[in-house]
């Protein structure tokens, strides 16, 4: 469902993400694991669209981002880190006008909005200005409008970045349920995410994939996961 096949992403002589190459089947929670400046957030952002690869190429649901983008983006959602809202909209009303641009209608939208609204836990909120939702409602509201359109795959970027414990239970429990139906790729570089809820890691370091496994294959290069990963990053113990 989500495959990277040799993607690079230079700025100059800079290498952001350097032959990327991974896939994830359907159905698979992957934790997209690495350190900040890894390149995690430059190898979402090549995978759905925003940026285009110096090399290589991204897939979604078999088709080319680069040359078939309406028909990626009709299967993907996406959650950027710190996602940018329409702060004098309320989720309501935001969620409405990007359910319109994506096509949907009467019933159609009707419908999914009651499931995002529901998913999201979102029913106390919907008619307050996102401008004054705290970052945990701000964050839901990102995720409904990421499921609007009740995507194959979920590519989220730092989900969990800035909340609360009770907050960051509920988002993991979120990913789990939504897990068992659709294709998700999580960026984060917290490592209890991955054991809350990944089936496999891949982990970047440098702009390189340095793994690809199970979490508890980590476990070959450390007694812990904290441990692995320092390994794999090369950082000092």
């Amino acid at each position: 469902m989500i495959e990277a096949r040799g993607l690079s992403k230079f700025y100059g002589d800079f290498a952001a993400v350097r032959d990327a190459t991974f896939q994830v089947p359907k159905g698979q929670v992957c934790a997209f694991l690495g350190p900040n400046g890894a390149g995690k957030s430059t190898t979402m952002k090549l995978l759905t669209g925003y940026l285009a690869p110096t090399a290589g190429e991204a897939r979604i649901g078999g088709f080319d981002v680069a040359e078939q983008r309406l028909e990626c983006s009709a299967r993907a959602g996406y959650l950027p880190e710190n996602g940018p809202l329409y702060e004098d909209m309320t989720p309501l009303s935001m969620l409405r006008f990007f359910g319109r641009a994506r096509g949907l209608a009467g019933s159609r939208l009707a419908s999914r909005l009651d499931a995002v609204v529901q998913q999201c836990a979102l029913f106390e909120v919907l008619e307050k200005s996102i401008s004054k939702l705290s970052k945990g409602y701000r964050q839901r509201v990102g995720m409904a409008q990421a499921l609007l359109h009740d995507p194959e795959v979920l590519i989220m970027d730092e989900p969990t970045t800035g909340l609360d414990p009770n907050q960051i239970r509920e988002v993991r429990g979120l990913i789990r349920h939504l897990g068992k139906e659709k294709t998700l790729l999580l960026s984060t570089h917290i490592l209890q995410e991955v054991e809350a809820v990944a089936d496999r890691v891949i982990l970047i370091n440098a702009g390189r994939v340095v793994f690809d496994g199970l979490p508890a294959e980590m476990l070959a290069y450390g007694a812990t996961l904290d441990e692995a990963f320092r390994t794999l990053t090369g950082a000092p113990a």
